[in-house]
């Protein structure tokens, strides 16, 4: 902490809540308070979306089924998520941090980098600020961060992790490649299973070990985001700060299902939920597309395809008939199905003049628009196809494309 900060040309902050879904559980909960527990999609979720730090002390992890985090910890309770609470502590924070400084990138729901480098004037310790933050995040929501601080994104989210929960690090540039050099590859943002297993392959396991290969063996393999890893793992970041909200690549939903599911009705129905919730997500941020990648993951790999149309839509029921291409090809493989994934990608602002040379297509727009009025004002599915009749629990999430302002903000 003897480290003048104030003296650095580049100053960022990665604020990052601490287990963040749990935290608001807790605290809303007291009998909840200092207890193992996981939060998932629902009352009978079987994924683990995310989970208190006494739950992550027996080796209980987000992604992990909540049948096999019960074996490790008989006493973990379930929690069904509540993503319009936290969705609102995500904005009063982002709030929060937007008044300490405007050069503010939002990472995430419960993350974001802050630019400090041009408030020296306003704040002659910027290690001050980081304090400040906290007690201001804490004295409105009752909810812990952790903060990591230096010269770039890379190192500033790195460094964030070292002290969970409720910690501060500060990582100084000229310290960061030796800092780094012994900690795992695998522990780098962005780096996943699949690339740390190529790494592995070339005799990279740790950060220190990246300089033993030219950074062209994973420029070739991964593209620019091969060649940020290189350089991440040696303290440098090629990102600068992203100020303006950009346009979303993708809109897309996905399910976990029951494992090895297996009855087609059942899939199919699932398909069609999903192809609503992208379908009107597209609508009310006025977007329409062609192209539509549909998945199914089975225990061992994923079974997807990608479709292009011959117009440009953002109706359920064209997006649906391609989840019944997918079906039809997929239940010739006979396995059984985990998790279902609909994206819309290739997003394009509605063009009205395009859509007066279909026809029906402004029929399908009023009748669509009538539909998801009416299920704004009383409920999700107030108005739903027949085949979604029956009970069909399919709480909301939250897109990861969720932000408190902007384009990228969903429903």
């Amino acid at each position: 902490m003897a480290t003048d900060i104030n003296s650095w040309s580049k100053v960022i902050f990665h604020v990052d809540m601490n287990a963040f879904f749990a935290s608001i559980e807790q605290r809303d909960n007291n009998h909840l308070s200092g207890k193992p527990i996981a939060v998932t999609n629902g009352e009978k979720g079987s994924c683990i979306i995310t989970c208190s730090y006494e739950a992550r002390a027996f080796g209980i992890k987000t992604g992990m089924s909540f049948k096999e985090a019960k074996n490790k910890c008989s006493d973990l309770i379930r929690c069904p998520s509540n993503p319009k609470k936290y969705t609102y502590a995500s904005s009063k924070i982002m709030d929060i941090l937007y008044h300490i400084s405007p050069d503010i990138e939002i990472f995430s729901i419960d993350e974001a980098f802050l630019d400090l480098s041009n408030c020296k004037k306003i704040y002659p310790s910027l290690i001050e600020v980081a304090y400040i933050i906290k007690d201001k995040i804490f004295s409105t929501l009752n909810l812990p961060c952790s903060i990591g601080i230096s010269n770039n994104k890379a190192n500033a989210k790195f460094a964030a992790k070292l002290q969970k929960p409720d910690g501060i690090t500060v990582l100084p540039p000229e310290e960061s490649e030796n800092v780094l050099s012994n900690y795992l590859v695998k522990d780098l943002c962005g780096v996943s299973n699949g690339i740390g297993s190529f790494l592995n392959h070339h005799g990279v396991f740790v950060c220190g070990d990246m300089k033993k290969i030219p950074i062209s063996i994973l420029g070739n393999r991964y593209g620019n985001k091969g060649r940020k890893i290189w350089l991440m793992a040696q303290g440098k970041d090629i990102d600068g700060m992203n100020l303006k909200d950009k346009p979303p690549k993708s809109i897309g939903h996905g399910k976990v299902t029951k494992p090895n599911l297996k009855n087609i009705y059942e899939i199919k129905r699932i398909f069609h939920y999903m192809s609503i919730k992208v379908a009107k997500r597209l609508r009310v941020h006025s977007y329409e597309t062609n192209t539509f990648i549909i998945g199914i993951k089975t225990r061992d790999f994923w079974f997807s395809e990608k479709y292009k149309l011959s117009q440009h839509t953002n109706h359920d029921k064209d997006i649906f008939k391609l989840c019944l291409k997918l079906i039809d090809n997929f239940i010739r493989q006979r396995y059984g199905v985990y998790q279902v994934q609909v994206t819309a990608i290739n997003l394009e602002k509605i063009n009205n003049q395009r859509d007066l040379f279909f026809n029906n297509q402004e029929d399908k727009n009023n009748i669509d628009n009538m539909i998801d009025s009416i299920n704004n004002k009383f409920g999700e599915l107030m108005l739903r196809p027949a085949r979604l009749s029956s009970e069909f629990e399919s709480p909301d999430v939250i897109s990861p494309s969720w932000r408190p302002k902007g384009c990228k903000k969903s429903l």
